[in-house]
């Protein structure tokens, strides 16, 4: 709007811009008109003396007219956002502003109003199409998964019962054949001592009977039977224990049934856990520092070394460390991240475990108080009492886990990222536990 423009220019500009913004109207008008079928029905069922301007699509009982010069508000000022007249718009407070036609204004509005419907619909039609097509067809694709995930399930539960149903059939069997063969044992121990017993006491008898019955002259005469009698008896020998009397345990060790076991409490629904086991400071090799968290060991060099004060718990010449919390009942496990460590001992100790001097009763895995883990020059091996047992492990473990079971004394070490177990022993353990760990490379560290 120009500062030059007369009332008749923007009357006639007005009636230009209707006449041009109609057309686009026109073909609006399918959609358009059922969004506004309702309004111009009410409209044209209205009082007697209301008008309607078809080309700009305002529908009013009474036209609004400016208060300062009593006339139509035919404008549109943009800059104040409100009808305005002519007069307004040309000469009064809104020259100079931009302002358009008011037919323009509702127009562009009004085909505002239409694209959003359109975009509304079109949106609508899609949301159809999606819950019909898409929804639907996952659905059906949800339940045919479902479906054969729970047949997986089933498949997988019911081979690993047929496994357990036949192991426990043949563990047990196992057991009865060496309950059967300890009985027999037993028996034929008892009958043999029994008899043993029986000829003891008559050769003893008649040994009394000859001290206290026989004369001195006959006596002296009788010393080879006597002899023959004592010698007897000494035949018979002394009774003694053997490990053929009492039930080997080692009947109902099963590979399967152990690693289930072991996958059942480190992975099933009760998780058992130490989340409070740390190393005790006052166990700490000087060859080693720990860790302000005291979860960490690491080996030291020769220049980084310190004197540390006396301590009757610390390990002076083994690169040793000790656990901070002692474990006599329930299940425990934990986890030792022992990284690129090429020389490393995890396991466990007696308490009374000796901690001076370098023979091997402060070594760990030679005496008869720890039960480690050995990694040394790539080989893994299972070290107790001075005694390797050689492990195959196919897959160099950055971390390695322990599980310790105290009603069944069962000592088991294993791989976490596969769940592999990779060695378990069953010992009668006479005293509480503790960790107990060496390291002569890199670090090992306790995870939580």
């Amino acid at each position: 709007m120009t500062e030059g423009f007369t009332a008749c220019d923007l009357t006639c500009s007005a009636a230009t811009e209707k006449a041009s913004n109609g057309r686009r109207m026109d073909l609006e008008q399918p959609i358009f008109s059922v969004l506004t079928g309702g309004l111009r029905a009410q409209q044209a069922g209205g009082a007697v003396g209301a008008t309607s301007d078809t080309e700009s699509g305002i529908f009013s009982a009474e036209a609004e007219l400016c208060v300062e010069h009593d006339s139509e508000l035919d404008w549109f000022c943009g800059t104040e956002q409100k009808p305005v007249c002519s007069q307004c718009a040309s000469s009064g407070s809104c020259r100079g502003h931009a302002v358009t036609p008011l037919a323009t204004r509702v127009t562009a509005v009004r085909n505002q109003l239409v694209d959003v419907c359109e975009k509304m619909q079109l949106q609508a039609k899609r949301i159809e199409r999606f819950i019909e097509q898409t929804l639907s067809a996952k659905e059906q694709k949800l339940q045919s998964a479902a479906s054969r995930t729970r047949e997986q399930v089933l498949a997988q539960i019911s081979a690993v019962r047929e496994a357990l149903e036949e192991e426990e059939q043949r563990l047990l069997e196992e057991v009865q054949r060496e309950e059967e063969r300890v009985e027999q044992c037993l028996l034929t121990q008892r009958a043999h001592w029994n008899q043993a017993l029986t000829s003891l006491t008559q050769t003893r008898s008649h040994l009394v009977h000859t001290l206290t019955h026989t004369p001195d002259a006959q006596l002296v005469t009788s010393l080879e039977e006597i002899a023959e009698r004592m010698e007897e008896a000494e035949g018979v020998g002394e009774p003694r224990d053997t490990e053929q009397l009492s039930l080997n345990t080692a009947c109902s060790d099963s590979k399967l049934l152990r690693g289930l076991w072991a996958s059942a409490l480190l992975l099933g629904p009760k998780v058992y856990g130490s989340p409070l086991l740390k190393f005790d400071e006052r166990t700490v090799s000087p060859l080693l520092s720990l860790s302000e968290d005291s979860c960490t060991l690491t080996f030291l060099h020769k220049k980084s070394r310190q004197s540390l004060p006396y301590d009757p718990a610390r390990f002076d010449c083994w690169p040793n460390a000790l656990g901070s919390m002692l474990m006599s009942s329930g299940t425990h496990t934990w986890v030792l991240d022992v990284g690129q460590s090429g020389a490393f001992k995890v396991g466990v100790c007696y308490a009374s475990l000796e901690r001076k001097g370098s023979g091997n009763e402060a070594r760990l895995g030679y005496n008869n108080q720890s039960w480690v883990l050995s990694h040394y020059d790539g080989d893994y091996s299972f070290c107790h009492a001075g005694k390797k047992v050689p492990l195959q492990v196919v897959k160099r473990p950055q971390k390695i886990g322990l599980l310790l079971d105290w009603p069944s004394q069962t000592l088991l070490f294993y791989e976490p990222d596969s769940d592999a177990v990779l060695f378990s022993t069953t010992q009668q353990f006479s005293a509480p536990l503790l960790l107990a760990c060496a390291v002569t490379d890199d670090s090992i560290t306790i995870l939580h």
